[in-house]
């Protein structure tokens, strides 16, 4: 699929099949997340593949409980690790939030020119996710997603909700 259109088809979906993603599709998602870039190349994340039930179980629960997060044949942890560099001069150990996102928006795009569908979450209590995954100190979660294809391909289409370009893009000045 080329990029723009994987782009402008990309959509939040929240209901999935139940089949396992193409294996040959999961290496060239999760190769565009290793290829990511990040300032000076850090590359501070670590993408935690959930497929077990009990554990996706555990996942939903430090997700507000969206039950239907498990419906996916696999949930997407990204994680990240302080890297004490304060980008902007004011984000100190919080800058990987930038390199980590980056990968995840390569994930969901990748994923998405996949046939692949995911669902960027945002509802979640970190400590509650690092201890169903075993996250290590000095990590925080960043995203979680659910990963699968979708169960209709509706899933996929373009959207006119976006703002015009004349309201997000300025020249020269703010």
């Amino acid at each position: 699929m080329e990029f723009h259109e994987a782009v402008k088809t990309r959509r939040s979906v929240r209901t999935f099949k139940p089949d396992e993603p193409d294996p040959e599709a999961m290496a060239r998602v999760l190769e565009a997340v290793r290829l990511s870039p990040s300032g000076s190349n850090r590359q501070p994340w670590k993408f935690v593949l959930v497929r077990d039930s009990e554990k996706k179980a555990e996942v939903v629960a430090a997700c507000g409980g969206q039950a239907w997060i498990a419906e996916a044949p696999i949930v997407v942890v990204a994680c990240g690790h302080k890297i004490g560099y304060n980008r902007g001069g004011y984000m100190g150990d919080m800058s990987f939030l930038v390199d980590v996102s980056i990968a995840f928006t390569q994930f969901i795009i990748a994923a998405r020119a996949e046939g692949l569908g995911t669902c960027w979450i945002g509802d979640f209590e970190n400590e509650a996710v690092k201890v169903a995954l075993g996250v290590p100190e000095g990590y925080d979660v960043v995203a979680v997603s659910p990963l699968g294809y979708p169960k209709t391909e509706k899933a996929f289409h373009e959207t006119d909700r976006r703002k015009p370009l004349s309201e997000i893009v300025s020249h020269e000045k703010f």
